[in-house]
């Protein structure tokens, strides 16, 4: 069997929010979604917040021909560190379109230009605090 890595995030309450945020933005589908409330094994008490019954037990999104999974989590304040998605498109239109979208409401570490490496590359971190390196692949 040949391994296969797909980021599971958690956004600490605000995983509504970011599902929607990244439908628009980058054009996720969403596959599936379950809510606490529709768990078919009761949750142990004091496992959530109070009042997150409806709230985002799990759900997965499809991103380009990845998975990216998400969840509210158990708890309502999750910090993101130590790691960035990294997101390709074919062209630098689609990249520019991507990285505007994905900035709104976060902040620019790199502007999106051309590098070495790439005809436009930029880095970001968007409103939930993930991090984006926006390319498109060179001409090989």
């Amino acid at each position: 069997m040949t391994p296969l890595i797909e980021p599971y995030l958690f956004f600490g309450g605000r995983c509504d929010e970011a599902i929607e945020f990244y439908q628009r933005s980058i054009g996720a589908t969403l596959e599936m979604l379950m809510r606490f409330r529709e768990n078919p094994q009761p949750t142990p008490e004091g496992a959530n917040p109070p009042g997150w019954e409806s709230k985002v037990m799990h759900a997965s999104l499809r991103i380009g021909g990845c998975r990216v999974m998400v969840s509210d989590g158990c708890e309502s304040s999750t910090p993101f560190s130590g790691f960035s998605l990294s997101i390709s498109f074919p062209t630098a239109a689609e990249a520019e379109r991507a990285f505007a979208a994905l900035a709104d409401g976060g902040r620019i570490t790199m502007p999106i230009s051309p590098t070495f490496w790439s005809p436009c590359f930029g880095m970001l971190t968007d409103r939930f605090g993930i991090g984006w390196m926006v390319t498109v692949a060179a001409a090989r």
